[in-house]
């Protein structure tokens, strides 16, 4: 038996996830956080910090080991060198693309989005005062990918100054190859475009061979990029409130920290403390989450496009699943989830209502009974 298949009761300890549904018959699998146990080392980091006593304030910039963690790791685990002063802390990522707005947009500017995406990402354009551009994802060959000749339109127009990439890619799963990345920078790069790449799922790559490539690596985007990464998704820890950005550009690094001022709070010490510690000690539960994680996937890609009227591409990345329910013929597709006992992400809270998004970072017992659910 795996770690993995033991996850703690969340019903009663005010887990948003659960919530939604308590006192219902049925089984929550939205919102992107795991069902899993947190990594020891990370529960054992914590505990250590809450013995000593004092949790007064901490200034990330100032917390080596910290920043020495996130150095480490993305040297480790992403080939790129960084250093730690272009390391920006933030209290999650949905501020952080929020702010990059705000930093590098004027009023009325217009903001380059692929679709589907996630919820928070969507609304981050209208709530700054500015317009939504929205690029669409096409299923070629079997995988989703983004359009690229639509990106090149409408990155021409002098009103587009930014483009909030996700990357892997929620909620359709796909990983941006070399090609794809190469390609968005030179579209960024002739039309004087800032790169903002939200990479909060990049750690959680389930398809072998396939790479990650953070944005701010490649030579193109070293100086107009924002790259958004976290330890929030990969090890459970995202009611910590912690993430970061990784600005090269000092000149774009001053202008977020200003757009951030008097408004964005600073991460907080306990998520620090986790970030240090799954940084520095979880590799080998890292491993083993993408294992079980992998087996997941392919558990349910086979039991989905099993059901009458269900469709489902294997995802290289996360622990999320786009689901095509077109074929059911049905008015509202989270309705009739609903009525099976399943609670998913809408997709029309996606920019496509005609699928839904099933979490399967849970226990294979808990997804077995989702997806028996499902195919009742």
């Amino acid at each position: 038996m795996s770690q993995f298949d033991n996850t703690p009761d969340r019903r009663d300890f005010w887990s948003f996830k659960w919530q939604k549904y308590a006192g219902q018959d049925v089984i929550p699998c939205w919102v992107a956080d795991t069902e899993f146990r947190c990594a020891q080392p990370i529960l054992e980091a914590i505990q250590k910090q809450t013995e000593y006593g004092n949790l007064g304030y901490s200034l990330p910039a100032q917390h080596q080991p910290a920043n020495q963690a996130v150095v480490r790791w993305l040297k480790d685990k992403h080939d790129w060198a960084i250093e730690a002063d272009w390391i920006v802390w933030t209290p999650g990522v949905v501020p952080a693309f929020n702010v990059a707005i705000k930093a590098y947009c004027e009023p009325g500017d217009k903001v380059l989005i692929q679709t589907p995406n996630y919820p928070p990402l969507l609304a981050a354009p209208g709530l700054n005062n500015t317009q939504r551009v929205d690029i669409p994802t096409k299923l070629e060959a079997g995988r989703w990918t983004i359009d690229l000749a639509a990106l090149e339109e409408h990155a021409a127009d002098p009103l587009c100054k930014l483009m909030i990439l996700c990357n892997p890619m929620n909620p359709v799963g796909s990983v941006m190859t070399q090609a794809e990345i190469d390609a968005i920078a030179g579209i960024c790069a002739r039309h004087n475009v800032t790169l903002c790449s939200d990479e909060i799922h990049c750690d959680l790559i389930l398809e072998e061979g396939v790479r990650h490539i953070p944005a701010g690596r490649v030579e193109q985007l070293a100086n107009r990029s924002v790259t958004l990464m976290a330890a929030s998704k990969t090890f459970n820890v995202a009611g910590l409130g912690t993430s970061f950005a990784i600005i090269p550009d000092a000149s774009l690094r001053r202008k977020f920290t200003q757009g951030a001022a008097g408004i964005v709070p600073w991460a907080n010490v306990m998520g620090l403390v986790a970030t240090e510690a799954a940084f520095t000690q979880c590799d080998d539960w890292l491993a083993e989450q993408i294992a079980y994680l992998r087996s997941n996937r392919d558990y349910l890609v086979e039991r989905i496009n099993a059901i009458d009227g269900l469709e489902v591409v294997s995802s290289e990345a996360t622990f999320l699943a786009w689901i095509d329910a077109t074929g059911l013929g049905v008015e509202d597709v989270l309705k009739w989830c609903e009525s099976k006992g399943v609670g998913p992400s809408p997709g029309r809270d996606f920019g496509a209502p005609g699928f839904f998004r099933v979490n399967f970072g849970c226990s294979r017992a808990m997804l077995k009974d989702i997806l028996d659910r499902l195919s009742s």
